[in-house]
């Protein structure tokens, strides 16, 4: 937490974060920290507060500097010589990434390097075991008869998405109250590509982001990369710090909070009535939005806590998919929001990806 307070100076708070991120795992071994000036920017302090945070980090045997490319997370074993005591994971990896230090698009590559035929995990998705079935091949031979197959290949569909599978889409949110036309609705090219036009459309260079930490880093680099000051919220047992919370708004005056309130990844947990409740208070309070992921939703009960439910779109965008558990290729996705955002969201969709695609956007 960079807040100005007469306890705790700006350069420990910043000490004690990216300790806090090493110590797990968040920034692995061979992550380069933000440059001086990179983190400088982002935090809102002096390049003096970063030098001195990077030294003390550096004091501490957490990372160590490079000459003429900056502060790197020290692995804290030694590397195994060559031979047959080497790891061929992190050999293939090394391999892969040219001797480069991890970030969050290396991150993304490994994920999609198989390593034999072990559980991939990182991937998010079950096993293909657990999803074959007669249903997927019978859809999918429904929706490429002969006249149908024509209509989806020689024209651009809906630009919000197929209307049917928006009308299917609304009547599945309402099983977990939250109330959406299909006219509020817009299907993306994966849950990734929602969270990707709810930034864009909300937010400008600059502006300051709540997201939950621990959590998808990916989601921390996307947002770092459009420019955003990111500033991570603490995940507790029955949701984020609310405490964080209000003392971001108070000093940073946040546009968005992205959130994961059903079976937080990677904690696994769920948010309470209570915090969801507070969390809206806060946003009504500080004028910011909320987009909720919900991409594991399918896996917990019906009446698990939403935000967006609470609130009935009115600061919340929720997010979702069917990319976990139908079909991971296809990359269906879908976003409900207010109704005043939903012509901007499609403008931004609109000038990303035009339409999405046909074969995946009709209800099957």
């Amino acid at each position: 937490m960079l807040i100005r307070s007469p306890e705790t100076s700006l350069t420990e708070q910043l000490v004690a974060r990216f300790a806090q991120r090493i110590r797990d795992r968040l920034l692995p071994p061979g992550a380069r920290l933000p440059s001086i000036r990179q983190c400088a920017q982002s935090q809102g302090v002096s390049p003096s507060t970063v030098v001195a945070a990077y030294d003390q980090l550096q004091a501490q045997g957490l990372v160590e500097a490079h000459k003429n490319r900056g502060f790197f997370v020290r692995d804290p074993k030694p590397a195994p010589a060559s031979g047959a005591g080497a790891s061929p994971l992190n050999e293939s990896r090394t391999q892969r990434l040219g001797g480069a230090p991890l970030n969050a698009s290396a991150l993304i590559r490994g994920m999609f390097h198989g390593f034999g035929d072990k559980p991939q995990p990182g991937m998010g998705v079950l096993p293909p075991e657990w999803l074959d079935s007669s249903f997927m091949p019978a859809a999918l031979r429904r929706v490429s008869a002969s006249g149908n197959l024509r209509t989806l290949s020689l024209q651009y569909g809906e630009p919000a998405g197929d209307s049917g599978l928006r009308s299917a889409l609304s009547h599945k949110l309402a099983n977990w109250h939250v109330h959406a036309a299909p006219e509020q609705i817009i299907t993306t090219v994966g849950a990734t590509q929602a969270l990707d036009i709810a930034s864009r459309t909300l937010l400008r260079p600059g502006d300051a982001v709540m997201v939950e930490e621990p959590g998808w880093a990916i989601e921390f680099a996307r947002l770092q990369g459009l420019g955003m000051r990111v500033l991570p919220v603490p995940r507790l047992a029955d949701g984020p710090d609310l405490a964080v919370m209000a003392r971001y708004c108070e000093a940073h005056q946040p546009k968005l909070f992205v959130s994961v309130s059903v079976l937080h990844n990677p904690t696994g947990l769920s948010l309470s009535p209570v915090a969801a409740h507070r969390v809206l208070q806060l946003a009504q309070q500080h004028d910011f939005h909320v987009l909720e992921d919900d991409t594991y939703g399918h896996f917990a009960p019906d009446h698990a806590t939403r935000l967006c439910a609470l609130d009935g779109l009115q600061r919340t965008i929720y997010v979702g998919g069917f990319a976990k558990i139908l079909a991971p290729n296809w990359r269906i996705g879908f976003l409900a929001a207010p109704t005043h955002l939903v012509e901007r969201l499609q403008d931004t969709k609109l000038l990303s990806s035009l339409t999405t695609p046909g074969a995946a956007d009709v209800p099957k």
